[in-house]
């Protein structure tokens, strides 16, 4: 009604007010190529102090709008495909700089999440926060459990009316991006709208405790096996929207290096075996923890799990499919041998690029992109920033990069960046070869035909018994432009089953050839 249309304007002016002190119409009317909109530029900014860089700018006006806009700046660092980098370095530094909230609002919102008072959930409640962003805060409690016994766990409460705070600002975002598409020059290859209903999805993802909790759950069942990393319990039974109450986990937070040498754990094993687990989570299960930064990561110094990792905060998980998955792991096998002109039709194969695209031109940027990392040992080489150089060259052909590379590409840079933190002689693609080596073989070998044929066995099974009794049925019963519609049809499902049949064939023969070329080349290993 009338008063959120106020609010409405409200925020809007406070929006203008805060941009034009920090300069960024100037950086609106910059971008113009018109002389007159320079000239306007150039008299907007008199009397004002803008000798700062224009993405420190950027990032302060950011913070001062509040923590939704802190967040988005904070998504927007991740496109680097679609931002200046020294935009995009800038944002990468906002950090959620909230106060806390008063312990009795969280012990309220509880209370009413459950409707029973806060002694009859927990034993004991710490009313003082340990952790505050702008989304949610954390407190310290026990409970006591099925069996009796008593229970520390970790309580993330949501902080109150966020939901409205959030809906306000969302709406001037998707306006200042339709802004943007009609009025900056090339704004209609920014993506602006698509970048806020992207944005508007992850912070609604973000209010949703349960879903945060049912990520955990998957990733803890995901890594159960590995023995490499540990993620909390979830206590099922208390957890709501708002409310998530999770086991306590107790270690050293990963950037503190020094505690941990002196604590006696092996530092390159940890930085080989954070490597492994982001591996192991994308490639093996396409499921991967997206927010991996040392404030989310600690290291056990207790005796039964000494020197693994834990990993907490689920609020960002990224997931990739099969076609994800093949495309980036015959890029970066296609790229550490050299063949760009692979790499340029792989490009074109998954539909990235236009079909009419130049494969030899495409080829040229990619080659410009790589060929200097080959001059230095492997261990310099930083996959995320081969990844950011690819998709930024892509960028001159048209190509659509998809939000969940771009998140892999984020969490990557993170990985790499605490990889080489604990351990400057980190070889990252030593650590990821025996993972593109296994997933290689199980896309050519005999698992891929023993696995289409499982999956198509049950299609089968149910199709071949009625067809005599559905042609005889067709034959008696139809008219003739029926039965010739359906003879198409039939036809259709007959050239899918040769073509399935085809690829069956096709990846028998090319598991025997992998078979022969493995006895003739074993000693030389994987890519000679």
């Amino acid at each position: 009604g009338q008063g959120r249309r106020m609010t409405r304007f409200a925020r809007a002016v406070t929006i203008v007010w805060i941009s034009m002190r920090y300069g960024l119409d100037e950086l609106v009317l910059t971008s113009f190529q018109h002389p007159w909109l320079r000239l306007t530029a150039r008299v907007a900014s008199m009397g004002r102090d803008l000798s700062a860089p224009r993405g420190q700018r950027l990032r302060e006006a950011l913070q001062k709008l509040g923590p939704i806009f802190v967040k988005f700046g904070q998504v927007l660092s991740t496109r680097r495909d679609l931002l200046p980098l020294d935009v995009a370095d800038e944002l990468a530094l906002l950090q959620d700089q909230v106060p806390p909230f008063p312990g009795d609002v969280a012990v309220a919102t509880i209370e009413r999440a459950f409707r029973k008072p806060l002694d009859e959930i927990f034993t004991s409640f710490d009313r003082t926060p340990v952790a505050s962003a702008s989304i949610a805060q954390v407190h310290f409690a026990t409970v006591r459990d099925k069996n009796g016994r008593e229970r520390e766990v970790a309580v993330k409460v949501l902080r109150p009316g966020m939901l409205k705070v959030i809906d306000q600002d969302l709406a001037l975002i998707r306006m200042m991006a339709a802004w943007v598409e009609r009025l900056v020059p090339d704004g209609k290859r920014l993506k602006p709208r698509e970048v806020a209903a992207e944005f508007d999805k992850y912070l609604h993802d973000e209010l949703d405790l349960v879903r945060e909790a049912a990520s955990a759950a998957q990733l803890r069942r995901n890594m159960a096996g590995l023995d490499l990393v540990m993620i909390p319990e979830m206590f099922w039974d208390l957890i709501r929207p708002e409310v998530l109450v999770m086991e306590r986990m107790k270690g050293v937070p990963v950037n503190q290096i020094e505690r941990l040498r002196a604590a006696g754990v092996d530092i390159p094993k940890l930085a080989r075996d954070g490597v492994t687990i982001f591996f192991t989570q994308v490639f093996r299960d396409g499921f991967f923890h997206a927010d991996m930064h040392p404030g989310n990561i600690m290291v056990s110094v207790e005796p039964a799990t000494f020197g693994r990792y834990i990993s907490l905060d689920f609020g960002i998980v990224g997931t990739l499919t099969e076609v994800d998955k093949e495309y980036l792991a015959q890029n970066f096998a296609a790229f550490f041998r050299r063949d760009y002109k692979r790499v340029a039709e792989l490009h074109v194969e998954s539909g990235w690029v236009p079909p009419d695209t130049r494969v030899d031109e495409l080829e040229a940027g990619i080659r410009s992109v790589c060929e200097p990392y080959f001059d230095r040992p492997l261990k310099e080489i930083s996959l995320g920033m081969v990844l950011m150089r690819l998709f930024q060259t892509s960028r001159r052909f048209n190509v659509v990069i998809q939000p969940q590379l771009v998140l892999l590409q984020k969490t990557l840079l993170n990985v790499e960046g605490l990889g080489r933190q604990l351990d400057p002689d980190l070889d990252l693609w030593h650590t990821a070869k025996p993972f593109l080596e296994k997933w290689m073989h199980e896309q050519i070998g005999p698992k891929r035909l023993q696995r289409e044929l499982k999956e198509q066995a049950p299609y089968y099974a149910k199709m071949l018994p009625d067809l005599p009794r559905l042609l005889h049925g067709y034959l008696q019963q139809r008219p003739a432009e029926d039965l010739r519609r359906e003879l198409r049809a039939l036809t259709l499902a007959q050239q899918q089953t040769n073509r399935l049949l085809r690829r069956i064939v096709l990846a028998g023969a090319l598991a025997l050839l992998a078979l022969i070329a493995l006895v003739l080349w074993a000693p030389g290993g994987f890519y000679g």
